[in-house]
């Protein structure tokens, strides 16, 4: 009993004297002694200094203030025709869309009318005479297309051509005069890379958001010649048709889906690169419609089982499903169970990477491909065809 009340006392002089320290410590550092103490006390003081590696972080006013007067809110008036039950007709063959149409009109004035609606999204200046970029599926079935600036200014526009494949379309300002623009970036986005992003979500106009590029060259399902860009800047619906921009103030890409299972913005979002806008703009402007090379082949990609069936060393290239008779590369002796590897010299690495090669090539383009069959490759030299409208 002795011991255990000798201890607590031990241990009461120890705690006093830890306290007794503290407190003259706060003395000290008061300025009462202790020079060294006094200098500790000064340095907790002050503000933590970080270098500017650690504190600078992107600001985007500069490149906002630069760009935003290019970018466009596109609003359009759309209308579909529509048969006896007010249904549309345009999944009804074009020769017979006639008979219904007459059918409706025959049944006086209670027959149903065109269906009108109203749809949004973004656009931007790719000229200073006015031409703008878009989606395909913000100006479908559009009668009537009106263009709003980041000043407010209500500008009428038409569509000069669409391209579906790539759900692009060019629209051109009606009025004459000098536009603010932005130019498509030759360089390719790498991941990583900053990026910014404006447009017009929910109808909002002129919505500045930022972020990253996560991904290159993903396949959505939407078409033959998916390879979007991935980002994860906010986008929603109404920004479709908006740009995106690198650091520069160039435009790496033209905002068209989102990932949502939800029906809401989850960081996802997927571009079409500028490479590929280019290009569709450049015909659309010229022609009012996009040509694409065609060789005639149906292909699959080539398994691993199956490279080692053909002797292949690695599984790369297109498998030849079917080569259409009447097409360019039948006609040149290309047929079923053939692997193309290989472009004008140029490997291919997949059938989705061969499908989009040969669209770039203009109709008449004298194009080498080369194939694989019964362990040899052979090159074969043809003129490419004109792709069959959608």
């Amino acid at each position: 009993m002795t011991t255990q009340t000798e201890n607590r006392k031990s241990i009461l002089k120890r705690g006093a004297l830890l306290a007794g320290t503290a407190i003259l410590g706060i003395g000290l550092a008061a300025g009462i002694a202790d020079s060294a103490l006094m200098q500790n006390h000064n340095a907790i003081a002050q503000p933590i200094q970080l270098s500017g590696a650690q504190t600078a972080l992107p600001s985007f006013a500069d490149l906002v203030d630069k760009v935003k007067p290019a970018v466009v809110s596109v609003r359009v008036k759309t209308q579909v025709a529509a048969d006896n039950d007010g249904q549309s007709l345009d999944d009804i063959p074009p020769q017979l869309r006639r008979f219904f149409r007459e059918y409706g009109e025959s049944r006086g004035p209670n027959r149903p009318q065109p269906r009108q609606g109203m749809s949004q999204g973004s656009g931007f200046f790719v000229s200073q005479d006015g031409y703008v970029v878009t989606n395909n599926h913000v100006v479908e079935n559009a009668v009537e297309v009106q263009l709003v600036t980041d000043t407010g200014k209500t500008l009428d526009a038409k569509v000069v051509g669409t391209d579906p494949r790539t759900d692009l379309a060019l629209l051109k300002v009606k009025d004459s005069g000098n536009y603010p623009y932005v130019q498509l970036a030759d360089a390719k986005a790498r991941i990583g890379d900053w990026v910014l992003a404006i447009g017009n979500p929910f109808g909002l106009g002129g919505t500045v958001t930022a972020g990253i590029v996560s991904a290159q060259g993903r396949d959505i399902g939407s078409g033959p010649y998916d390879d979007f860009i991935q980002i994860d800047a906010p986008i929603n619906r109404g920004n479709s048709g908006g740009p995106t921009f690198n650091q520069k103030g160039e435009v790496v890409g033209v905002n068209t889906a989102i990932y949502s299972p939800s029906g809401g913005n989850v960081g996802i979002a997927f571009a079409i690169p500028a490479s590929t806008v280019r290009q569709v703009v450049d015909s659309l402007k010229k022609d009012g419609s996009v040509a694409r090379g065609f060789i005639g082949v149906q292909i699959q990609p080539v398994t691993t089982e199956m490279a080692d069936a053909i002797g292949l060393k690695e599984a790369r290239g297109a498998l030849v499903a079917e080569a259409q008779g009447d097409g360019p590369a039948a006609k040149a002796g290309i047929r079923r169970g053939d692997t193309i590897t290989a472009v004008n010299g140029e490997a291919i690495k997949d059938a989705r990477e061969l499908s989009r090669k040969i669209a770039t090539f203009a109709p008449g383009t004298k194009t080498t491909i080369t194939v694989f069959r019964e362990g040899k490759s052979r090159d074969v030299t043809f003129e490419v065809g004109r792709q069959p409208a959608a």
